[in-house]
């Protein structure tokens, strides 16, 4: 793949090409599968990607993603939800008077 530079911004040739990526241990190669994973895509795909934002080809998607709750979901059994609802119920209260 050639690329020129002008102005700061790398412009793409219409050539495509085939590289090989040597020396990549196994941890990188186990974050690369699982980070194509995690997006749904294959990992070449997952690759090219992180050359390209890393280069500056590309701008990165903003996009937030948390897991720290995971553990979380699917836990809560009839009798939680009830309790929860009866806890919050005060928030589904509209005081007409403030509202004339």
């Amino acid at each position: 793949m050639g690329f020129y530079y002008t102005k700061d911004i790398y412009k793409q040739e219409a050539t495509m090409s085939t590289m090989t990526i040597r020396g990549l241990d196994d941890l990188t190669i186990k974050a690369l599968k699982e980070k194509a994973s995690q997006e749904g895509t294959s990992v070449n795909t997952a690759l090219v990607k992180l050359i390209q934002e890393n280069l500056g080809l590309k701008k990165r998607r903003r996009t937030a993603l948390y897991n720290d709750l995971d553990h979380l979901a699917g836990t809560w059994n009839d009798k939680d939800y009830k309790e929860f609802l009866k806890k919050v119920e005060d928030f589904e209260k509209i005081d007409k008077s403030i509202w004339k």
